[in-house]
């Protein structure tokens, strides 16, 4: 039974692109279309065709038929042309692609086969669209994609996931993800950017990039305060922006991870929130009245490759701190432990805590503790905006993120007094 439904997949397979094939070519005249919807559909039969008599006869015997198939195609191509040797590249490739999926689905891969049909006739049917791209890009746009590829895919996935250094401190695949996540920042404000200009770009890009790490988006924007000065309302705008969507996010974590702690860091991260937004108010009401500035074209290489090591070594540095501090104090240092791990990521402190046996601290502390690893986190990022942009450049993103920490240790001193 499973042989009837492995030729069935082959065939949908090759309908499948024979339906978009057929229609790409509705308007050419009779006679010039080498392959159609019937054409691409036996092929895809005939692929299934050749996977089953490999199961039974020589390994090789599919090489020999394929081989073939593709020498008959190329000779169809030539004869379609008026006899000169113009073969369709796109078309000779779909129609091996087709015999391949046949062969695929009767050869223990009936749902890749059907799969990789179903993306093929995507791709083919979004010809317009691809094209229309490749055209607004340029040279830039380019060489921004391949530096932001080489660092993901060329080296992230060759890097060991295991730890190493002092106290096993280090994990090189983790630790390159810092220079991941600081590039992909910069490369996905650069392409929102490009689609919608560069001022709301910026805020869309905080937005995003608040919910994930808005460390990471302050150390991105930072970096370009120093360089493009007509954007500095808006870049500080969008520092303050991702903070403030820091506040939220550590609050509905907490809630999920960390719930007996959810109801004390609200009373202390309440203040600060609402300064928070504040401040992101201000910015983008005197972002709105300068608004009409000329804009300058979005950095060419948006992905500095310097900047994001030196988070990463800053990063590196702070894990080695935790590990020293859990050598040092283990359980009974948690709470230090917590404060040390949230410095760059509130996320880890939260979960760190909501993994501490039950007890182990009272509400009240949890809640200070984890309004602590924000306030460090706060500090931190403030030291970024003032290394990365100076005084100068930064000023109105140093001070948005400072009020925010002045409300948030008023609130925490308070609650710590109260205690």
């Amino acid at each position: 039974m499973s042989v009837y439904r492995d030729l069935a997949v082959a065939l949908a397979a090759g309908a499948l692109i024979g339906v978009e094939r057929g229609w790409a070519q509705r308007g050419e005249a009779a006679g010039t279309r080498v392959a159609g919807v019937r054409t691409f559909t036996l092929l895809g039969l005939l692929g299934g065709m050749i996977g089953l008599i490999a199961r039974s006869y020589h390994p090789l015997l599919p090489v020999v038929l394929a081989a073939g198939v593709a020498a008959m195609l190329v000779f169809g191509h030539a004869r379609a042309r008026s006899g000169l040797f113009r073969v369709s590249a796109t078309m000779l490739v779909v129609e091996l692609l087709t015999l391949c999926f046949g062969m695929a689905a009767t050869s223990g891969y009936p749902a890749v086969a059907i799969a990789a049909a179903a993306v093929t006739m995507l791709i083919l049917a979004l010809r317009a669209e691809l094209h229309g791209f490749l055209v607004r890009l340029d040279g830039s746009d380019v060489k921004v994609l391949a530096r932001f590829a080489i660092i993901t895919a060329a080296i992230l996935p060759f890097l060991p996931n295991a730890n190493f250094g002092p106290y096993d401190a280090w994990n090189p695949r983790q630790l390159w993800l810092v220079v991941v996540l600081v590039t992909g920042f910069s490369f996905a404000g650069y392409i929102v950017n490009r689609l919608i200009g560069p001022r709301y770009g910026i805020l869309v890009t905080s937005l995003i990039g608040g919910s994930y790490s808005s460390t990471a988006v302050t150390m991105a924007l930072s970096h370009r305060l120093r360089s493009e000065a007509d954007l500095g309302t808006t870049l500080a705008a969008g520092i303050a922006l991702a903070s403030a969507v820091m506040y939220v996010r550590v609050l509905i974590l907490t809630a999920i991870v960390a719930g007996f702690a959810f109801l004390p860091l609200v009373r202390i991260l309440g203040p600060a929130l609402i300064v928070a937004v504040a401040a992101v108010l201000l910015l983008l009401r005197r972002y709105t009245a300068f608004a009409a500035e000329t804009v300058s074209e979005p950095s060419s290489n948006p992905i500095e490759i310097v900047p994001a090591l030196g988070f990463l070594v800053l990063v590196a540095a702070m894990a080695l701190a935790a590990r020293w501090g859990e050598a040092q104090f283990g359980s009974a240092g948690a709470a230090s432990l917590i404060l040390i791990s949230g410095a760059f990521d509130v996320d880890a402190a939260i979960v760190t805590l909501g993994g501490l046996k039950s007890g182990a601290l009272t509400t009240d502390i949890a809640g200070l503790v984890l309004a602590g690893t924000v306030l460090i986190n706060m500090g931190v990022k403030l030291a970024i905006v003032a290394i990365f942009a100076g005084w100068r450049r930064g000023k109105l993103a140093i001070l948005a993120l400072l009020s925010g920490m002045v409300a948030l240790g008023f609130a925490a001193a308070a609650k710590l007094f109260l205690h």
